[in-house]
C-alpha cells in the first residue's frame, strides 16, 4: 500500500496540448504493471486542449464549471459539473471550458504503452471552437 498524501503539484499545461490557460495536478500514476492515470484539470474561459486520442479511451468526470466537448465528425456539446464523458479508444475529440466559464474535469485513462498519454494532433481553431451550439 501507498499513501500520497498531497499531489504532485499543480503545473501549467504544455502548449502544444492546449489554447488558453490551463492548469494539471497529477492524482495518479501508480507504478507497472499498472497503466491507469488521472489528473485533474483546470481551464480558464475559452482553454481548450489540442485534437487527441487516447489508445485505451478516456472518462472524463466534471467537477465544476461548464465545458465543451466534440468528437471529430460531429457538433460540440456542453458539458457541466456531474457530467461523465466516455471517449471510445482512438476517437479523435477535445475538451475545454466554454467562453466564458471556468471548467474543471478528472481526466482518467490507462496507458496504451509506457509514457504514451495521447496522440496529439492539431490545435482545434477559433471556428471550430466557436461553432458550439446552445446556451454556454
Amino acid at each position: 500500500m501507498e499513501i500520497t498524501r498531497t499531489p504532485t503539484g499543480t503545473r501549467p499545461g504544455p502548449e502544444h496540448w492546449f489554447t488558453g490557460q490551463v492548469w494539471m495536478e497529477e492524482l495518479a500514476a501508480p507504478p507497472s504493471p499498472s497503466r491507469v492515470h488521472a489528473l485533474r484539470v483546470h481551464f480558464t474561459p475559452g482553454a481548450r486542449t489540442a485534437w487527441h486520442r487516447h489508445g485505451l479511451g478516456q472518462i472524463l468526470y466534471v467537477t465544476e464549471g461548464i465545458g465543451l466537448v466534440q468528437r471529430r465528425g460531429a457538433p460540440p456539446e456542453i458539458i457541466r459539473a456531474g457530467d461523465v464523458v466516455w471517449f471510445a479508444p482512438d476517437e479523435d475529440h477535445w475538451h475545454g471550458a466554454a467562453p466564458d466559464h471556468f471548467m474543471t474535469h478528472v481526466a482518467i485513462h490507462e496507458l496504451a504503452a509506457p509514457g504514451e498519454v495521447a496522440d496529439w494532433g492539431d490545435q482545434v481553431t477559433d471556428d471550430e471552437y466557436l461553432a458550439t451550439p446552445g446556451d454556454h
